[in-house]
């Protein structure tokens, strides 16, 4: 099972995505596959540990490599593309997350993410990386 920590800034955004990402979960029968939870990007780093990977908003950019900066994180950071965080459907998060938590496990650089795409505003995909 993925643990996937998902936040933005005040949580009050990841927190209504999280739960609408949890009935989609249990409608799809992906409960053994994944599990989501979601916190304010400020104090998730106390939760870290618990979980696979951190995946959060767009607007969150600056501040993930901020903290990449400053600190060695042992788990994968990954910032959403602006259109994927609209979008959240689980099973694209979900492959996305599998994948990033491999290319992470190769490479151990924060904040994760797929080639060519360094730049999160500049991407346009809605859809896993694999599936574009």
């Amino acid at each position: 099972m993925i643990k996937i920590l998902l936040c933005c800034g005040g949580g009050f955004s990841s927190s209504f995505v999280a739960e609408r990402m949890k009935k989609e979960i249990q409608n799809l029968g992906m409960e053994d596959d994944v599990m989501i939870e979601f916190s304010p990007f400020s104090i998730a780093k106390n939760r870290f540990l618990e979980f696979d990977i951190v995946v959060c908003c767009p607007r969150l950019n600056i501040y993930v490599k901020q903290l990449v900066e400053k600190e060695d994180i042992p788990i994968p950071i990954y910032v959403l593309p602006p259109r994927m965080y609209g979008n959240m459907e689980i099973k694209e998060i979900y492959q996305d997350a599998c994948d990033l938590i491999q290319m992470f496990q190769e490479t151990h650089q924060n904040p994760v993410h797929f080639p060519h795409e360094d730049n999160v505003l500049r991407i346009t995909r809605q859809c896993a990386y694999r599936h574009q």
